[in-house]
């Protein structure tokens, strides 16, 4: 395990050279896994991991449209596809990747199949963290383990597929083994992660709600809105405040920060935009700290899990789930940007 200095502070991370695939293999050659949940996280980890060796099968309930897309992705009924409370009594790796609001009502059920010595896994630490909320309280004589990857769910599969693979986090909630840091380990590698870096249950997911709630989706978001709204009130095309604001942002710019940084970014345009995109950095820092700050706090108290837990709750959630989307996808911006698409080069 290399320890790698990030920016001054030293981190402890694990790469596939260190922590081989056979060595993964090595640590659960005589281990069942059971993935629960055949939605977003569930298809990418389970084929990864079947691809990559290793003894899978998949609980999902018959009659979902998630239980038809595993059998399509070949999971065979009775052989290596279970109703969730089959595939539980037969894992000795309970990996829960139902949605949050799913491992919620399915807690029950995945509960009594956590017999002595058993692993339970997740990608994401909202149900053990908010326990408060949630009722997902591990008994005390099973391993609780965390493999995060930083992306979808298609990402996972599409990086693994182009023999890449995606950078995830790792931590141990509760060793009762001796052995959950070996099995979080081999389970990373086993899904296609390409490094694991340490993090904890509370801090896995304080950092991912709020990023998917700030820059990743909430913030971007709200940003592209106002400056495509403030283009077009100042008589700006769409077509040319599409542009502006979004396409050159996402088929541009951030293919090269991601490859090569933003202080190579900054150097490598012209004086003008150099000069401008500097001074106006700070401005936008400051502007935008306070909202961040006012997130970071709505998370790291419980008050975000409360709201969604609470708005998944309702009977009428998926309704105005899907109002709410449609009058994104209906916007002006987004059906500019529909038609900016085709019109790209192939």
């Amino acid at each position: 395990m290399a320890e790698i200095n990030f920016g001054g502070t030293l981190e402890k991370v694990i790469t596939r050279e260190e922590f081989s695939l056979e060595k993964a293999r090595e640590v659960l050659k005589d281990k069942t896994i059971a993935v629960l949940g055949y939605g977003v996280q569930g298809p990418a980890q389970a084929l990864n991991l079947r691809e990559n060796g290793f003894n899978v099968i998949v609980g999902q309930r018959k009659g979902t449209e998630s239980y038809e897309k595993a059998v399509k992705d070949l999971w065979k009924e009775n052989l290596s596809l279970f109703e969730p409370e089959d595939a539980v009594k037969y894992a000795d790796i309970i990996m829960n990747l139902f949605s949050d609001a799913g491992q919620i009502s399915t807690w029950e059920m995945v509960k009594n199949g956590l017999t002595e010595n058993k692993t339970l896994y997740f990608s994401h630490g909202f149900g053990i963290v908010f326990h408060d909320q949630t009722g997902i309280i591990p008994p005390p004589d099973v391993d609780v383990v965390l493999v995060a990857p930083k992306g979808s769910g298609t990402s996972v599969r599409r990086l693994f597929l182009e023999k890449k693979g995606i950078n995830s986090s790792y931590a141990v909630f509760q060793d009762y083994t001796g052995n959950a840091e070996q099995t979080a380990l081999a389970l990373g590698i086993g899904i296609g992660s390409g490094y694991l870096f340490e993090t904890s249950f509370k801090n896995e997911v304080v950092s991912d709600l709020t990023g998917e709630r700030g820059i990743l989706m909430g913030a971007l978001a709200g940003a592209i809105e106002a400056q495509y709204n403030l283009l077009r009130s100042k008589g700006h095309s769409p077509s040319e405040a599409f542009n502006e604001t979004v396409e050159e942002l996402t088929q541009s710019l951030v293919p090269l920060i991601a490859e090569n940084g933003m202080d190579w970014m900054f150097a490598n345009t012209s004086t003008t935009a150099q000069r401008g995109a500097l001074d106006w950095k700070n401005k936008f820092r400051d502007a935008v700290k306070p909202v961040f700050e006012e997130l970071y706090d709505s998370v790291y108290s419980g008050n975000e899990a409360k709201i969604v837990i609470e708005s998944n709750s309702k009977p009428d959630y998926r309704q105005n789930l899907d109002k709410e989307l449609k009058e994104i996808g209906e916007s002006e911006l987004w059906s500019t940007g529909k038609e900016v698409r085709k019109l790209r080069p192939k």
